[in-house]
Formats: structure tokens, C-alpha cells, sequence
């Protein structure tokens, strides 16, 4: 049996899905069991990773362990209902180690994000590099995902320029020519975590995944233009000015948007493929084919 924290979100039910499609029992920790998607034969329960009386009686009987859990709002933090990268990566991650150990798991996977490692001092890489730190101390057997710009079905970033894109003649573009990234398909993720459970032999590593392209936004959105069929003009929204915009969307009940998850949205996301490609097998999709997937013209 496979717990998966953070089952429900957006990376964690490929995750899911492509651990069940591999013939693994998978239990999704949820912080809402009840409203969950029908995963087929995963079952689901009741949980949070800041909640710690709620996590060692779902992960008893778990061989292994997926952390894949994010705050609501992400990347929005919201201190005085403990959404944050402190509170989720870091604690979070402690709170469901300490219960994999105490319950006798065997193994646990963190995923974590690209730049981790380098010692920056956003709070996102801080808190990430704390809990990396303590999942190869734990005395697991361990594995390291660092994913770069996810997206999919249903995605926070590449979905919402599509809707855009799908009524307006202009098209807005944060991070422009400056920002580099290698999206990879959630789907591909997925894959990579299942290749790790199928080779025991791939575990104590960190790995890096992306696409195999180094792209601007600009190159992004117009990659995604292509696919949909769909001529827009596109224009550069300047970061200051939007983390200016983001400050009153940012006091809404469910802001979307904040000036530093501006800062998160448009930071470099280049990893180094090479593990996943010569230790899991896996040849993660380029942008238009995994957009092709999904996305109808």
C-alpha cells in the first residue's frame, strides 16, 4: 500500500493515477475525503500533514509514502490560517515522516520543486530544502522528484492563459523573454514516480524532471496558441506592475494572486533531465505533445 499526500491536487492525482494504472493499492490522504474524485480503486481518507493526530493512522499499513501535498491558494500564502510553504513543505513533511517511521513504512517520496539546493532564501526554497533535508535523514529509504513548471488538465497557470486566449485578442504575458522554464506534463511526473516504485534500485536519489526544452513564456504561450488554433497578439505584463495589481487581489477571500507568488510564478524553473532519462527510463513529452494530450484545436 502507497499513501499519497495530496492525492486530490493537481500533481498528486496523475501521481495517483499512474500508480494505480501500475497495479499499486493507493490511500489518498485528503484534507476533503469526503468531496474527493473517484480514483477506481484507490481509497481515500480523512487528513492533513499540519494535523498530526491525523496522519499515523493513515499511513499504518503503508509499505511507502508520497508527499505531495500543497496549501490552498498555492502559491498565495496565507499566514493566519497557516497556508505556507513553512507550514506544508517543511513541518508538514516532518509531521508525515514521523508518522512513516513510527508506523513502520519503508519507504517515502517527497516532491519537491525545481532550484531546490541551491541555498536561495525565498521561503518556498527554504522550506523545501528543510524538508528535503529531513526525508535523507530519515532513515528511509528516500527519493527526491524536483518537477519544473507543471501543467495539465484543470493546471493554476497554463489553463487559465487558454481560457484567456479563448475570448481575448490579447494575451497578457508574465515573465516574457526573461523567465526560463521546461514544462512538463503532470502526466509525465506521474510516470516518473511510477518507474521509481517498479526499480528499487533507482532510490536514495534526487532527481530533476522537465520538458526537454528550455523555453521563455513568450515561447510558451505561443507554443500553446499553435495547439489551440488560435492567433493572438501577445503582450509582455511587466513584473512591477503586476505584483503592483496582485497587492488588492491579494486581500480577496480567495485571491488568487499575491505579490510574492508573483515573485514564485516568474522565477527560472531548469532542471537537469539526465536522471530521469538514464535511471527511470523516462523521456519526458515536449510542450506541444503534451499539450496534444489533453487539448483540443
Amino acid at each position: 500500500m502507497i499513501l499519497v499526500a495530496g492525492g486530490t491536487g493537481f500533481v498528486g492525482s496523475h501521481l495517483v493515477r499512474s500508480l494505480v494504472t501500475e497495479g499499486h493499492s493507493v490511500r489518498i490522504l485528503s484534507r476533503s475525503a469526503k468531496t474527493a474524485p473517484d480514483f477506481g480503486q484507490a481509497e481515500t481518507v480523512s487528513g492533513d500533514v499540519t494535523d498530526t493526530d491525523s496522519l499515523l493512522a493513515a499511513v499504518e499499513g503503508c509499505a511507502a509514502v508520497v508527499m505531495a501535498a500543497q496549501f490552498p491558494g498555492h502559491p498565495v500564502e496565507r499566514r493566519r490560517k497557516g497556508f505556507t510553504y513553512d507550514a506544508v513543505d517543511r513541518a508538514g513533511t516532518e509531521n508525515l515522516l514521523a508518522a512513516s517511521v513510527a508506523a513502520g513504512a519503508e519507504r517515502f517520496l517527497y516532491v519537491s520543486g525545481a532550484g531546490v539546493g541551491a541555498g536561495r532564501s525565498e521561503e518556498w526554497f527554504v522550506a523545501k530544502e528543510a524538508a528535503e533535508r529531513a526525508v535523507r535523514e530519515s532513515g528511509l529509504e528516500w527519493l527526491i522528484l524536483r518537477p519544473s513548471w507543471a501543467y495539465g488538465p484543470e493546471d493554476k497557470a497554463l489553463d487559465r492563459i487558454a481560457r484567456i486566449a479563448r475570448w481575448s485578442p490579447v494575451v497578457p504575458v508574465l515573465g516574457w523573454k526573461s523567465q526560463r522554464v521546461m514544462p512538463v506534463l503532470a502526466d509525465d511526473i506521474g510516470l516518473a514516480v511510477a518507474a521509481a516504485f517498479a526499480n528499487p534500485g533507482t532510490w536514495n536519489c534526487t532527481y530533476e524532471i522537465g520538458g526537454p526544452d528550455v523555453m521563455t513564456m513568450k515561447e510558451v504561450v505561443e507554443t500553446l496558441l499553435d495547439v489551440m488554433g488560435k492567433r493572438r497578439l501577445l503582450v509582455p505584463a511587466p513584473k512591477p506592475l503586476m505584483k503592483i495589481a496582485a497587492w488588492p487581489i491579494s486581500l480577496l477571500p480567495n485571491g488568487f494572486l499575491s505579490p510574492r507568488a508573483v515573485d514564485f510564478a516568474t522565477g527560472d524553473a531548469v532542471v537537469d533531465n539526465s536522471g530521469v532519462v538514464e535511471q527511470l527510463d523516462l523521456k519526458p513529452r515536449r510542450l506541444d505533445e503534451g499539450l496534444r494530450t489533453y487539448m483540443a484545436s
